[in-house]
C-alpha cells in the first residue's frame, strides 16, 4: 500500500510569522483527513526553525523547497542538506521546474543534490514534468523519461524505496489549468513502467504525486486514479481551509 501524500510547496510565500501561524493551523486540523495521509509542508529557508516547532509531534512533516548540490564550502546564500537535517527537516524538494527554468538545474546537478540528501537522511521529492510546447509536440513521454532515467536510474534500490517523485506538468503550475484526471493517470502510470524496466517490482511501492494547480475541486478526481497518490500543492496549500480539503480528498 503506498503513502497518501499532501505536500505543500508555499515557494516564495508569507513571512516567517504568517508562516508559523499557518503551519499552527494545519497542523491543529490535519486529523480531519485521517491517520493514513501523509501531510508535508515546505515553507521558504526562513521559515524551517519555527514551523518545525509548531509542527512538532503534530503529524506534519516539514520539507525545505531546495539543497546544495554540494556539503559545505564557499557557496554563498546555498544551503546544505546537513543544515537542513540538523534542525529536523524530513524532506527536500528537489528538481521543480521552476528551479530547472530559472537557474539552470540540470540533471548533472540533480544527481548531486540526491546524493546530498540521501547522505543526510532527507527524503527527496523528485520533480518531473513537461512544458506545453513539448506536450504539444507530443514529446512529453520523452522528456519526462529522461528526467527518470538520468537521475533515478542512478540510485540503488534502497535508495529508491526512500523516494517521492512529483510529476509537474510544467504548463499547468500556476495557470489554473490542470491535467485532466485521465492525463495525469497516464504519465503517472508512464512513470511508473519505467521505474519498473529498471528496479521491477519495487517501482510499484513509489509514491508519484500530482503537481499543477491542485485545489480542493480537482483533488478527489485525480486522487481517484489508481496510479495518482497525492499533490504537490502550490497556491491552495497556503490556506489552511483549502489544503486541508485537499487531504480530505482520499476519502
Amino acid at each position: 500500500m503506498r503513502k497518501k501524500i499532501a505536500a505543500g510547496n508555499w515557494k516564495m510565500n508569507t513571512t516567517p510569522a504568517q508562516g508559523t501561524e499557518l503551519a499552527a493551523a494545519i497542523a491543529s486540523r490535519r486529523n480531519e483527513a485521517g491517520n493514513d495521509v501523509d501531510f508535508i509542508i515546505c515553507p521558504p529557508f526562513t521559515h524551517l526553525t519555527e514551523v518545525i516547532r509548531a509542527t512538532r509531534g503534530k503529524g506534519v512533516a516539514v520539507g525545505a523547497q531546495n539543497c546544495a548540490a554540494e556539503p559545505k564550502g564557499a557557496y554563498t546564500g546555498e544551503v546544505s542538506a546537513e543544515m537542513l537535517a540538523s534542525i529536523g527537516v524530513d524532506y527536500v524538494i528537489l528538481g521543480h521546474s521552476e528551479r530547472r527554468q530559472y537557474y539552470g538545474e540540470t540533471s548533472e546537478t540533480l544527481n548531486r543534490k540526491l546524493e546530498m540528501a540521501y547522505a543526510n537522511n532527507l527524503t527527496p521529492i523528485y520533480c518531473v514534468g513537461e512544458k506545453l510546447s513539448e506536450r504539444e509536440a507530443g514529446k512529453h513521454f520523452d522528456v519526462v523519461k529522461a528526467q527518470i532515467t538520468e537521475v533515478i536510474y542512478n540510485l540503488s534500490a534502497d535508495k529508491l524505496a526512500r523516494l517521492v517523485i512529483a510529476y509537474e506538468p510544467v504548463w499547468a503550475i500556476g495557470t489554473g489549468k490542470t491535467a485532466t484526471s485521465a492525463q495525469a493517470q497516464e504519465i503517472h502510470a508512464f512513470i511508473r513502467k519505467v521505474l519498473a524496466e529498471k528496479f521491477g517490482d519495487t517501482a510499484d511501492t513509489v509514491p508519484i504525486l500530482y503537481g499543477g494547480s491542485v485545489n480542493p475541486k480537482n483533488a478527489a478526481e485525480l486522487f481517484g486514479m489508481p496510479d495518482v497518490d497525492g499533490g504537490l500543492v502550490g497556491g491552495a496549500s497556503l490556506e489552511a481551509e483549502s489544503f486541508i480539503q485537499i487531504g480530505k480528498s482520499f476519502r
